[in-house]
């Protein structure tokens, strides 16, 4: 059983035309739009810690997952009452350290800041139904790091989290999904039970749980490929060997 787990980042009104990385704010009508073709279809929107199961093949049925990186606060905004109002949960990868922040990863690329969730909103989130998973103390390149460093970003932000959140954090991304056998030993170890790429692919019981594809919606994502990534073997065609 093939599982397509999205890969959103903002969900609000794209920056003006020409700014870097435009294409990953998604405009809550598209949004809600392809929520409720998944739900008209028959199909239950799911967070890691929900859809796991039904990855290892534990269980079966008309599932697929659905992440956020990063903790957009827009996110809460505009995607959340839609989740509520489907009976979906998604999962949401926040940055330890930038709880009422913002995406200063970004600053040097260009792109426009965007404010992150308070711990309230995140606490807000989690009351929903909805899963907070950790994306490291500071988004930063793993491969970048020392491994002392990554172990600490890696380990550490799931302690964070769970203290400002007061329940487990059992899912982890990789920030730029960048990562290496290393890491996803690094996310095993401190406790994890799975974590995201940002490479394509369908998520099957066959894959490294530490190590899983995603299926990338963007903002020029029409509906009928959105339903063409999510029905069919598309993403599996075009994953990386």
């Amino acid at each position: 059983m093939s599982i397509p787990i999205l890969m959103y980042h903002q969900i609000g009104d794209p920056n003006p035309r020409g700014t870097p990385f435009r294409g990953l704010t998604v405009h809550p009508d598209k949004f809600a739009r392809q929520m409720r073709w998944m739900r008209r279809l028959g199909y239950r929107g799911l967070s890691m810690r929900d859809v796991m199961p039904y990855v290892r093949g534990e269980r079966q049925g008309k599932v697929f997952g659905i992440t956020f990186d990063d903790g957009y606060r827009n996110v809460h905004r505009n995607a959340m009452p839609v989740l509520s109002e489907l009976g979906f949960t998604a999962t949401n990868y926040l940055v330890a350290r930038q709880f009422d922040g913002g995406n200063i990863w970004d600053q040097h690329k260009g792109i426009p800041f965007s404010a992150l969730m308070t711990v309230a909103e995140m606490r807000e989130w989690a009351q929903a139904g909805n899963e907070v998973g950790s994306h490291t103390l500071d988004h930063v390149n793993l491969p970048d790091m020392t491994p002392e460093e990554a172990r600490r970003q890696i380990a550490e932000s799931k302690n964070e989290l769970e203290q400002a959140l007061g329940a487990p954090v059992t899912a982890f991304c990789y920030p730029y999904g960048h990562q290496g056998p290393e890491h996803r030993v690094m996310a095993r170890e401190a406790g994890y039970d799975n974590a995201t790429l940002t490479q394509r692919g369908l998520a099957a019981a066959s894959d490294d749980p530490f190590g899983l594809p995603r299926v990338t919606v963007a903002r020029s994502t029409n509906i009928v490929r959105f339903l063409q990534m999510c029905l069919t073997r598309y993403e599996d065609s075009r994953r990386r060997p």
